[in-house]
């Protein structure tokens, strides 16, 4: 069984207000609240209907928090939907009983169990709790409708609750970890059995037969191990037994059974420093192959797989992101011969649910968020099967495109380019540059008006927003992320440069009117832009973003990620390369109006370093700097206000500075106008 998973990066939130009464003025930021978007997706045994989670805002009425993901199903043969479960509830994790028309999902249980299984028709009857467990269930499988396998945390120390019972919370770093089990659950009687001790499962796959699991597994649960050293096991269902690992280096992502249980499909990094996980293999189960023999099937390819299924014990279907566009292809595992069966351009989708000759997924387009699509293998075009957005027909939309150029050493760059909504040929336009977070990441060209990138939002107040795809982006096959390697802010920003000269010589973009920004290694960017190349930049917007690579390496939550992707050598080993790359080495010379956001309990790129940023600049700058800090924040934004506050804030800040002729000694004011909050 498998359940489709969405990259929740993805959020929405935000407030009541009209949404059809802006029709030729573009999409307005306080309409982000009005924005649902499919979330996850599972396919019924039978393949009649497709249970999803459906995102929607939280008003701010409601008071602070997260969205709220609602349970739904659709009905393939009739073409009804059908809301299961509604309001202020939080459903994921979905899946289905074998054999059987009962969707699963997980739930919070009130007390210690933490998340537990639930069932439910799919004419919303029949809702039950499915386990009781002592501690919360995180992923799950079933090998029969009667035997489940989950993983969960394992208890705490007795010591550790007696401690906490005293009232000493104190926590040691690092040497508080506990494992991630593999239990077998037997949901008639309750009784269950460990399979794994000691390890971390991070992910699992039950064969068709029941009797093997595919388990990807780390010494150690923590988010490195997560990242860089989990390693593929094939574990006997019924003991837990090891039959077969195999030694995959560096990055593992998500397994396939096929259907005999024979082989096992999987996406993986090509080496131990690809810090992308877009290549395919298979695995020949129980004949002792070694990682060495398995052959990567797209090597060479200008591409990174997102997902695979089986169609049948020989051929795999796969989708990928070629450039700014998603495909799906067939594939021979025994002679390797392709089939291109969707085109780029159609739709943006990641991930896909293969029944007999269909395929259902979620997906998205320049003008309209996640909704379910159905593919019939033999035709041309996706159909939309749900539309939870209607009235966003009724906003005008500025044009959006792929953009090709070429970089000063030759390189083909790609990216996706959105117009002002109100565009003149032959005029000159201010100029939003979004940098992508990874950099093992790539923009499709689908949906981008979201809470942290802009789009259709900016497009309206008549920006231009570019998108490129730099070298080290996912999408354009291994040597093109490896690109990156070592040469951290070397030719991957010369191709954000060359993208702007690009467009300024086509005559869209005024030079001077140049801004830049972005979260996580795209905050990296737009803090270089802002430093560095200050003289290029007009305003820049630096979320969540590295600011010093000294202090960062040393309290990064990934450092061996950083190190064996990224860098190749660790900073002691060369001081002056890492502190030449640290944007706060030339924050004395910014002449850059810059604002930094960052979430407080950030473990990925934490907090010190946007202070690092603020006070260097702060103090030695000759531009406006401004501090912004989220309260219970991580690496993103997840609360409906801060989400908001960070649309509206960013784009505030770019008008402030990239039109008009406003003084680089002047800031916008500190609270921007919430429109449409009570």
């Amino acid at each position: 069984m498998k359940t489709m998973k969405k990259k929740l990066f993805l959020s929405v939130a935000l407030i009541l207000g009209s949404v059809l009464s802006l029709h030729a003025d573009g999409l307005q930021p306080h309409q982000l609240n009005d924005i649902k978007s499919v979330g996850e997706v599972a396919v019924s045994p039978g393949g009649q209907y497709v249970a999803y989670t459906l995102h929607v805002p939280r008003p701010i009425s409601q008071g602070q928090g997260k969205a709220y993901n609602e349970l739904h199903v659709f009905n393939l043969e009739n073409q009804q939907r059908r809301a299961l479960i509604t309001g202020k509830v939080q459903i994921g994790s979905l899946g289905w009983v074998p054999g059987t028309e009962m969707i699963t999902y997980r739930k919070s249980v009130a007390g210690d169990e933490g998340m537990q299984l639930f069932t439910i028709s799919v004419d919303g009857t029949g809702k039950q709790q499915l386990t009781e467990f002592s501690r919360s269930i995180r992923s799950y499988g079933f090998i029969d409708k009667e035997t489940l396998v989950f993983t969960a945390l394992e208890p705490k120390p007795e010591k550790k609750k007696e401690l906490l019972e005293k009232g000493f919370d104190l926590k040691i770093v690092e040497e508080d970890l506990r494992s991630i089990d593999l239990i077998r659950y037997d949901l008639k009687t309750g009784e269950h059995q460990k399979l794994t001790d000691g390890v971390a499962v991070f992910d699992f796959e039950v064969s068709p037969s029941g009797e093997k699991v595919a388990a990807a597994i780390a010494p150690r649960n923590t988010t490195d191990a997560y990242y860089m050293f989990k390693r593929v096991h094939i574990l006997d269902a019924g003991t837990g037994e090891v039959l077969e690992k195999i030694e995959n280096p560096g990055k593992l992502a998500n397994m396939a059974w096929s259907p005999d249980s024979k082989r096992l499909a999987f996406r993986a990094a090509a080496k131990e420093a690809d810090a992308v996980t877009g290549s395919l293999f298979v695995l020949e189960v129980g004949e002792g192959q070694s990682y060495d023999e398995l052959e990567n099937l797209v090597k060479g390819q200008e591409l990174s797989v997102t997902d695979m299924e089986w169609q049948d014990n020989k051929t795999l279907l796969f989708a990928s992101e070629e450039s700014v566009h998603n495909t799906l292809r067939s594939i021979n595992v025994k002679n390797n011969k392709q089939e291109l069966l969707l085109e780029g351009g159609k739709v943006a989708f990641n991930n896909f649910y293969l029944q007999d000759d269909m395929i259902v997924f979620d997906g998205n387009r320049p003008t309209h968020p996640d909704e379910i699509y159905r593919f019939a293998l033999q035709e041309d075009d996706p159909e939309m099967l749900t539309n939870h957005n209607p009235w966003l027909k009724e906003i005008e939309m500025a044009r959006q495109e792929k953009v090709s150029y070429e970089a000063r050493d030759g390189m083909r760059i790609d990216g996706v380019l959105i117009y002002p909504l109100h565009y003149e040929e032959g005029k000159e336009y201010p100029l939003i540059t979004y940098i992508h977070g990874g950099p093992e990441a790539s923009v499709q060209n689908g949906w981008l008006s979201r809470y942290s990138r802009w789009g259709q939002f900016a497009a309206a107040k008549d920006f231009f927003v570019f998108y490129p795809n730099y070298r080290a982006s996912s999408g354009r096959g291994v040597d093109f992320t490896m690109a990156g390697f070592g040469d951290l802010l070397g030719k991957e920003y010369e191709d954000v440069l060359d993208g702007i000269d690009y467009l300024v010589e086509e005559g869209k973009v005024d030079p001077e009117r140049v801004g830049i920004g972005g979260g996580s290694y795209g905050g990296y960017f737009a803090a270089w832009s802002a430093t560095k190349f200050t003289e290029r930049f007009a305003a820049s917007v630096v979320f969540v973003g590295v600011t010093n690579q000294v202090s960062k390496r040393n309290i990064t939550d990934i450092p061996w990620e950083d190190y064996l992707v990224h860098w190749g050598f660790w900073t002691h080993e060369d001081y002056d390369k890492v502190w030449e790359a640290s944007p706060v080495k030339y924050a004395h010379q910014s002449k850059t109006p810059t604002l930094i956001l960052h979430g407080e309990e950030d473990p990925r790129i934490p907090v010190t370093q946007g202070e690092e940023l603020y006070r260097a600049m702060k103090m030695h700058g000759e531009a406006p700097v401004r501090f912004v800090v989220y309260p219970g924040e991580g690496h993103g934004n997840r609360k409906n206000t801060n989400q908001y506050d960070y649309l509206l804030r960013t784009l505030n800040w770019f008008e402030f500075y990239l039109k008009g002729d406003q003084p680089n000694n002047k800031m916008p004011e500190k609270y921007p106008e919430y429109e449409g909050v009570e």
